[in-house]
């Protein structure tokens, strides 16, 4: 009986050990990727109303599993080059904490619950989930190898969020919320190649096939270019979106968004960040705070009685 309560007691901590190791599979800290679903919702001055904040919700949490879907199909695909990458070789599949049956049942639950989800939002939105899935489905396999494209499908996957957004509340798709959307996600993915590409030096190629194509300095001027164009049409959206108020006050959004773009640089440049964007966000409380205020500024402009 001793030896049955051991087995027992054993069989308990292993399932709790596989609990652990898939959520930390599935990458909570990357689900606010997911938050610019509710762009449209704010931006189209929907969000104190409740059935569209609640379709938002939804809309947030058929992307968080699908995502999740998606980050554990590009564990099982990297797991022995993730096993070469100094950050990497601990996630839960290339260290062998997660077994690769558990983890393609997770997956399957995930993408089908996330489609099961959309289409009950709304049909339309089902179509974007699904143009999501299948995007990065091909990004994991294949796209992810090819210069500049690679990070150009991150772009698009984005992009897809924030049309998810607008979809499902059956509102029009601003097309600044495209741009500033396209350029910024740019901004943060070649960030996150020159990390790996520092990070990795002469075994960038072991890693990722397309990082030997790529240079720091080559890098270095994609950052610029996409900085510089954020900024820019950041700017022009704060004056020229019809939806924002005829005052211009959202022009008092521009300083945030300034600072958190030299901030995020500063990060790259200056502490090796880039790596891992969410992280970052979450642990440098200077950029967090700037996001914040951008934030809170911007639903003050939006909302108040003058607009």
């Amino acid at each position: 009986m001793r030896l049955d309560g051991r087995s027992s007691t054993t069989a308990q901590a292993s399932a709790r050990l596989d609990a652990g190791a898939l959520l930390q599979a599935m990458r909570p800290k990357q689900w606010t990727k997911n938050a610019i679903v509710f762009a449209a919702l704010v931006f189209d001055n929907h969000l104190l109303d409740g059935r569209p904040f609640l379709l938002a919700l939804g809309a947030f949490v058929a992307f968080c599993m699908a995502s999740s879907a998606v980050y554990l199909v590009n564990d099982l695909q990297d797991a022995a080059s993730d096993r070469l990458h100094p950050g990497k070789r601990e996630r839960p599949i290339a260290s062998g904490r997660l077994g690769v049956a558990h983890a393609w049942l997770a997956l399957a639950a995930l993408a089908i619950a996330a489609m099961v989800l959309a289409i009950f939002l709304r049909p339309a939105f089902a179509l974007v989930l699904g143009g999501y899935l299948i995007l990065m489905t091909a990004y994991t396999f294949h796209i992810k190898h090819m210069v500049i494209l690679d990070v150009f499908a991150i772009s698009a996957g984005f992009v897809l969020r924030a049309a998810g957004g607008a979809v499902v509340l059956d509102v029009p798709i601003s097309p600044w919320l495209y741009v500033c959307t396209v350029l910024l996600s740019l901004l943060i993915a070649f960030g996150k190649r020159r990390h790996e590409l520092l990070l990795l030096e002469g075994e960038a190629g072991g890693h990722r096939r397309n990082l030997e194509e790529y240079s720091a300095h080559l890098l270095d001027q994609f950052i610029l270019i996409t900085a510089a164009a954020t900024v820019m049409a950041y700017s022009l959206y704060t004056f020229a979106a019809p939806n924002l108020p005829d005052n211009h006050t959202m022009m008092l959004t521009i300083p945030f968004v300034l600072y958190a773009i030299f901030r995020y640089l500063f990060l790259v440049h200056r502490r090796d960040g880039g790596g891992s964007p969410e992280q970052m966000l979450f642990s440098d409380r200077l950029l967090l705070g700037s996001i914040v205020l951008w934030g809170a500024l911007s639903i003050v402009i939006l909302y108040w009685p003058w607009s």
